[in-house]
This record gives C-alpha cells, sequence and structure tokens, in this order.
C-alpha cells in the first residue's frame, strides 16, 4: 500500500525508539531513511530499519548517544557521535561546517564513532539550501580488496558532491535543482547485494569475489566475501579512491579503518567506530556567488546539448516530489506491523 511519507516517518522513528533510540536519533535516522527510500534508493531506505534496530538491541549501536563537538580550529570541526547510529552526528557536523564556512570560506567537519550513516548526498541537502558547495566522504566495514590484493580492507567509501544552481522561477518545477553526485567506490553499492540475497536473484560477474577471492555471481557469496573496486578488471584507480576516502575519514579524524569494524550485515559484532567528513565551500569567497552560479549553468547548457544526458539527482528528485505528492509504496504486511506496534 501506499503512505504518506510524513506517516512512514512516524512509524519508522516509533520502531527505532522501541529498539532503544533517543527521540533525536530516531527523528533524524527516520528522515535519512523514508528519505532514501522516495528517491528509489531501497538500498539505504526501509531495508535499514531492521538492521538499525537489530543493532540498537543487540548494542552495537548506542542508542543514548548525544552527537557533540569534540574540538574546533580555524575551519575544521571534529563531532563525537558517541557511536549512536549516524545521522543526528553528521546532521550536527553539517550545521557545523556551514557555520565555520561562512566565516572562514570553506570548512571540514569530521564524524568519529560512527556508524552506517545512509545516502551521504543527502546530508549535504542543506550546504545546497546555504547557497554553498558540499563535499562528502564515508568508510564502512571492510568489503574491498586494496589494488592487486584478495582480502577485504576498505569499505565501499561513498564520496557525494552538491553544487547548488540559481533558482529560476520561468523554469518547470526541478529544472533548477541543485547537482547531486552520488557514488560509492566499489563496482555498485554493498546494500544491492544485500537486497538481491532476501529477492533470491543472482548478481552479476564483475561485481564481487567469494571468501576465496574467486568471482561469484551468488550475493551471499558475495556478502561473505568483498567488492570489487569501480573498474577493478582494467585498472586500480577504484582501489585508490578508495584509499583516499579511507584515509580521509580515518587518519586525519580519529575514526577506525573498515578492517576494524564488524559487518554491518551481521547482528552481533562490534560498535564499528567509523567515520565520516563534510567539507563545505563559500563559492562567495572565491569566484564570487555570481559568477560561480552563471559558469555552472554555462557547463549545464553545455551538457544538455546532447540529447539523453541526464543532470545527476534529477531522476531522484523527480521521485521525491513524486512520494511527497503520491506516497510511498509500502508492503501490507510491514505497515500493519509498524502501525500495531504504534498503536
Amino acid at each position: 500500500m501506499k503512505i504518506s511519507m510524513d506517516e512512514l516517518r512516524t512509524l519508522v522513528a516509533n520502531e527505532l525508539t522501541r529498539a532503544g533510540a533517543n527521540e533525536a536519533m530516531a527523528q533524524a535516522t527516520a528522515s535519512g531513511l523514508v528519505l532514501a527510500e522516495a528517491q528509489g534508493l531501497g538500498s539505504h531506505g526501509l531495508s535499514r530499519v531492521a538492521q538499525y534496530s537489530t543493532h540498537l538491541r543487540n548494542g552495537r549501536a548506542n542508542g543514548a548517544a548525544q552527537p557533540n563537538v569534540l574540538r574546533r580550529k580555524g575551519g575544521a570541526v571534529l563531532v563525537d557521535a558517541q557511536e549512536g547510529l549516524a545521522f543526528a552526528a553528521c546532521e550536527l557536523a553539517v550545521r557545523e561546517a556551514i557555520a565555520a564556512a561562512r566565516d572562514n570560506g570553506v570548512a571540514f567537519a569530521g564524524v568519529v564513532r560512527s556508524h552506517h550513516c545512509g545516502v551521504v548526498v543527502d546530508h549535504l541537502r542543506a550546504v545546497a539550501a546555504a547557497g554553498m558547495v558540499g563535499l562528502g566522504f564515508a568508510n564502512s566495514p571492510a568489503a574491498m580488496p586494496a589494488a592487486g590484493g584478495k582480502h577485504p580492507i576498505f569499505g565501499t567509501n561513498p564520496v557525494a558532491a552538491v553544487f547548488p544552481r540559481r533558482p529560476r522561477s520561468d523554469l518547470p518545477e526541478g529544472a533548477s535543482d541543485p547537482l547531486l553526485i552520488d557514488l560509492s567506490l566499489s563496482e555498485v553499492a554493498r546494500g544491492k547485494l544485500m537486497v538481491a540475497a532476501k529477492e533470491g536473484r543472482s548478481i552479476p560477474l564483475g561485481w564481487a569475489l567469494d571468501a576465496q577471492g574467486q568471482p561469484t555471481t551468488d550475493p551471499k557469496a558475495g556478502m561473505t566475501g568483498s567488492m570489487l573496486p569501480i573498474g577493478a578488471a582494467t585498472s586500480p584507480k577504484g582501489a585508490m579512491l578508495a584509499l583516499v576516502v579511507e584515509l580521509l575519514v580515518t587518519a586525519v579524524v580519529g575514526a577506525n579503518f573498515g578492517f576494524e569494524a564488524s559487518s554491518f550485515f551481521v547482528d552481533a559484532g562490534n560498535r564499528p567506530g567509523i567515520g565520516q567528513a563534510f567539507i563545505v565551500i563559500d563559492p562567495g569567497a572565491l569566484a564570487g556567488n555570481d559568477l560561480y552560479l552563471d559558469r555552472l549553468e554555462v557547463l549545464v547548457t553545455e551538457m544538455l546539448t546532447d540529447e539523453g544526458v541526464r543532470l545527476p539527482g534529477a531522476r531522484r528528485e523527480a521521485l521525491r516530489r513524486l512520494a511527497q505528492t503520491q506516497g510511498i509504496e509500502v508492503p501490507d504486511a510491514l505497515v500493519a506491523q509498524w502501525r500495531s506496534v504504534s498503536a
């Protein structure tokens, strides 16, 4: 059945609260998961509710966590997620980075002792709303080998960016949306293996290796083995990018390496303690806001001269708007379960 995003946020927040999350954590997490689902990103949406709830109940996530700023220096900010779910900590880090970028022109906010943070670019929406450029990075439990290796060391380590555009009231809705860029450095996001395993589907060769380091089409074997970096069949570039992200969100900010964190896809294990990092840039401190917006539109116009070019984020924004008016399709049994619990 289809239910509204507002009701779905309430149901998910209630489920997380029942599992042990405090109100702020439950609300921030529910908003992030429902937003992902609305954009058609099921692997980072409602499929994570049961996983997060189990981690809260099993002590893999601290439901009482209250994220706080550990230190500031110039445009640098460090936020402690206190081993809770990551969403509220990431919200705090981005707010702090926006404020610091206003003062300094650029800011870097790191998050330590964290957990899975969902769709990284969604944390940057506030940056675009503030008229700034945002970059986001995260590591995750080990899922990919180093270049030439076979055992998992790096996470799938997503990279995200947001570039605001000049609002245009004379164009159709969505025509001046920010550019939303988000990609994991594995050939595909690991959540796609989770979904394929639940649905009993095979996966294409080139996505993953099994525990013996051999190519596999079995998503379960891939989840116990390792993901392949982008372009691994022909180049080490994907693994090198994963290394850059790993170091940015661990050595630079003090979070755990991916190989030190238990998989998100197991119920028992440690508190992952992984990291996130957000860079916020005020274009007004460099090119100037007007020139930045002008130059961005020159590029967008040139891109759109080729038929078939779709701006990054356009599809997910169209789906989000549709979900806002028509609701989100959720299995009847799941809605009934969550409603009965809420009641």
